[in-house]
């Protein structure tokens, strides 16, 4: 059971590069494109719709949401951009994920807007 769940999680972390290629491939219709961006800033970002601490709810984003954007996402894409993303996911596994610090800065930002604005919405709602 544990080898197949590490097998699970290797080939969803492989999909996620593979998306991450993908955004980047002229190929790519916008579209796709902006909804990959959600579902890869999503995967990569330390911050969780539900908080992990959370029993058991805390990990259903992990296990649901993030594989049902990877499975979508790869519908948007056409097969030919997804088996070249793939060669480059596979090279990129053995590397490690890429890290840009002006994109985790501006998610970091957008959460943090998203925090303050519901804050905002709760003490309207108190007082």
């Amino acid at each position: 059971m544990l080898k197949k769940l590490k097998i699970w999680a290797k080939n969803l972390k492989r999909q996620i590069f593979t998306l991450y290629f993908a955004c980047k491939d002229e190929r790519v219709p916008w579209y796709a494109k902006l909804f990959i961006v959600c579902v890869v800033a999503y995967a990569f970002s330390p911050i969780d719709l539900i908080p992990d601490f959370i029993p058991v709810l805390g990990y259903l984003d992990d296990v649901i949401l993030i594989p049902i954007g990877i499975y979508i996402s790869l519908k948007l894409i056409p097969d030919n951009v997804i088996v070249d993303c793939e060669m480059k996911a596979e090279e990129m596994m053995k590397k490690g994920k890429p890290k840009n610090w002006i994109v985790g800065s501006f998610i970091l930002m957008i959460w943090l807007v998203i925090f303050i604005w519901v804050i905002y919405k709760v003490y309207q709602l108190i007082n």
